[in-house]
């Protein structure tokens, strides 16, 4: 049966189900990861006018519908975020792969007379990857034994690689990449996320098809000159996130140099650092659907909203500034930005700057982190038709958080690090759809929210470092335990020996 279900399937969407073996068993993959795999191996159709990245994602909805990949999360769009194979699925297609030479799995014992299949995943090691003949046919190498050594991955492996399209070494904890790596001509997919790599060599401007670049969470700081002269490159990530996500400056961007505007292929550039003229030649890069910025100033309101209200595809924006006492130079007119789905801003906003939110008509999540407003910022986003997520970290400095109306598509609502709040208030059919609600670093809080009785879709409470009346309240027994009873998962979060433990209360 599974077999039938298989051959069933398209020769495109064959290629990419078989790609998915490659990951070790239960395995989460996440969307992103593995479409942009799937584009570097060529196994995504070019149809004219539609990015290959929405097609991937068809492809991927196409598996999940035929139940040949699980769906572990989605996103508030209900668009699969994270998937893995189930192991009867996972059977057939390593079985498959090795029998139609796609692909092989190593795990660090096998005796490996002849490479005959075009993709080799390394799950475990053992000393180091051995020279075996045929070893220029791999077109892509996945690492997940994360214990790889630098020494282990040498030039004179890499070398070995001559055709290699895709290089996966996410978690791997190698400290330096080897200067081979240039020489990988075909080169299309490049994953360091999680390394421990400091820098790039500058020769890495001849990897001319380069298209996916992933130094997110290393040690990376600036990118070198030769950057730009990867004139294919689509999406390069390079930011790292801090150890906590409450503080100011939860995330860094990377230096770039200052012709990376050039790159005329670029679809997402996150996040960059802002410094000389980087703000003003973003303006140059039309065809950005998303932008983070970081290091971004006052002095830099007249050339920033010049840029973005250039970048007319945008969807995504992330703007943060250098230090929590800069003011995000946003102001209360706003260029339009009719397509725009994510916004986040880092850093204090005035008050003028909120009014223009009402305009985002397409907006689904919006992240507001150490905006440290005065007033009341909900009437302002309560009308949004099409808010999914929203996402408030020191962003307001009242008393009291009260959801009088509106937000009629909110499915995640996350409140974190409020100094001054005691109160939180949601009226009776204010956000009906709303799943999941975490409430954070709230001290002065007296109670529970009040209104969650009201919210019957609520599938998920969270709290984390509130005042323990607020935790004993609604414990079974507890003076509010019936307006949390109807919850499936309530966790109490807290720190026990240093470490971050929770309890279910539900």
């Amino acid at each position: 049966m599974l077999l039938l279900s298989f051959n069933d399937l398209p020769s495109q969407l064959k290629h990419c189900f078989l790609c998915c073996s490659l990951f070790p068993e239960d395995f989460v993959i996440k969307r992103k990861r593995l479409t942009r795999l799937w584009i570097a191996e060529g196994f995504v159709e070019h149809v004219k006018g539609v990015m290959p990245e929405e097609i991937a994602d068809e492809y991927l909805m196409e598996l999940c519908f035929r139940s040949m990949l699980q769906v572990v999360a989605r996103n508030e769009t209900g668009r699969p975020k994270q998937i893995k194979m189930h192991d009867l699925m996972r059977e057939l297609a390593l079985s498959t792969a090795e029998k139609e030479k796609f692909g092989l799995v190593y795990h660090g014992k096998e005796v490996m007379e002849e490479m005959s299949s075009r993709r080799l995943s390394i799950h475990k090691l053992q000393g180091e990857i051995k020279s075996w003949p045929g070893m220029s046919n791999i077109r892509s190498l996945l690492v997940f034994a994360t214990n790889m050594s630098s020494l282990s991955f040498s030039n004179a492996l890499l070398c070995r690689f001559k055709l290699l399209r895709s290089l996966d070494l996410e978690d791997v904890q190698i400290d330096k990449l080897p200067d081979a790596v240039a020489y990988l001509f075909n080169l299309r997919y490049l994953n360091l996320k999680g390394t421990l790599i400091e820098q790039l060599p500058e020769s890495i401007g001849r990897l001319c098809n380069l298209q996916f670049l992933n130094i997110m969470d290393t040690k990376i700081e600036s990118l070198p000159k030769g950057i730009a002269k990867l004139l294919n490159l689509r999406h390069p990530i390079m930011y790292r996130y801090s150890v906590s996500h409450v503080c100011f400056k939860r995330s860094s961007g990377t230096r770039a140099p200052s012709d990376i505007w050039k790159l005329q292929k670029l679809q997402s550039l996150f996040c960059i650092e802002s410094e000389g003229d980087i703000i003003r030649h973003i303006g140059n890069m039309s065809q950005l659907t998303g932008i983070g910025i970081t290091n971004v100033k006052e002095v830099d309101e007249i050339d920033l909203w010049n840029s973005v209200k250039k970048l007319t595809v945008l969807h995504t924006l992330v703007l943060m500034t250098s230090s929590e006492e800069e003011i995000l130079p946003v102001k209360a007119e706003c260029p339009p930005l009719p397509h725009l789905r994510t916004l986040t801003f880092v850093g204090r906003l005035m008050q003028s700057a909120i009014p223009w939110f009402f305009s985002l008509h397409s907006l689904t999540s919006l992240f507001l982190h150490w905006s440290r407003l005065e007033d009341d910022l909900l009437p302002h986003i309560e009308a949004l038709p099409n808010l999914t997520t929203l996402y408030l970290c020191n962003a307001y400095v009242g008393e009291e958080l009260c959801f009088r109306r509106g937000f009629v598509k909110l499915v995640r609502l996350e409140l974190l690090n409020f100094a001054s709040l005691k109160k939180i208030t949601i009226e009776k059919e204010v956000m009906p759809n709303l799943q999941y609600l975490w409430v954070e670093c709230c001290m002065e809080l007296k109670t529970v929210p009040l209104g969650l009785e009201y919210l019957s879709y609520l599938q998920t409470l969270e709290l984390g470092f509130v005042p323990m009346e607020v935790i004993e309240s609604i414990r079974k027994g507890g003076l509010d335990r019936s307006k949390v009873q109807h919850i499936p998962e309530i966790r109490h979060y807290f720190q026990l020996s240093s470490k971050l433990v929770f309890e279910n209360l539900a």
